[in-house]
């Protein structure tokens, strides 16, 4: 067995070597081979001659299942898989900007910077042409063609999830990414400028984490517990 400081992994509860409780586990050797179940002795024993570490990693499994392996490189992989599963668990949130009529085409260009980041992220837009004193009473087709130059200046690809309609502030609509990626100018749909300088954000998580692709290796196997 490979002589080192680790004996048990108190962060991740992760037993190794003498640490190992059970009497009898399923043993994966050093190059991936399927040793059967043999005793943690004897499991011991072939670490030792593999210089490497005798590593719990299925501990519910009956019998537990042991892996001889570096620990050192264990945690490394380990943490590698963690974060993968974390980058493919996104929740997606709708974000809100706020236009106005008389906005300067610099804080426009922002703005749109702005909801291009958002729809990269996977996040919806809910976009508002803020309208106050004489701008409610405008022709209606005036002020959504107002909206939609702020729409076509977005340097981002999306779809319309909401088309252009009458709301409590002016007029709004929804945008949500089209595809895996949103890069580059390319506009679907209706698009256009507006202004404002407020930006808000409206928080609303409704999307659930996406599913890791399914584990083919028998070690992934092992380690979910499946055998």
């Amino acid at each position: 067995m490979r002589k080192g400081p680790y004996k048990f992994s108190t962060k991740d509860k992760t037993r190794i070597n003498e640490a190992i409780r059970a009497k009898e586990l399923r043993v994966i050797g050093a190059s991936g081979e399927n040793l059967g179940v043999i005793s943690v002795t004897e499991a011991l024993q072939a670490a030792e001659k593999a210089r490497m570490d005798l590593i719990e990693i299925s501990p519910k499994a009956k019998p537990p299942v042991a892996k001889i392996m570096d620990f050192g490189q264990y945690r490394y992989e380990k943490k590698r898989k963690d974060s993968e599963v974390k980058a493919k668990s996104h929740v997606t949130e709708t974000k809100s900007v706020q236009v106005k009529i008389g906005t300067g085409e610099h804080d426009q260009q922002l703005k749109a910077k702005r909801v291009s980041e958002w729809l990269n992220d996977g996040h919806r837009v809910k976009v508002d042409l803020f309208l106050w004193g004489r701008y409610k009473y405008m022709e209606p087709n005036f002020l959504k063609e107002r909206l939609e130059r702020f729409l076509k200046i977005i340097p981002a690809e999306y779809k319309m999830a909401d088309d252009i309609k009458k709301s409590p502030k002016g007029f709004s609509c929804t945008l949500e990414r089209l595809g895996k990626s949103v890069k580059g100018p390319k506009i679907i749909d209706k698009v256009a400028p507006s202004d404002d300088q407020e930006v808000n954000e409206e928080s609303k998580p409704d999307h659930k984490p996406v599913a890791a692709s399914k584990k083919k290796s028998l070690d992934e196997l092992l380690e979910s517990g499946m055998i």
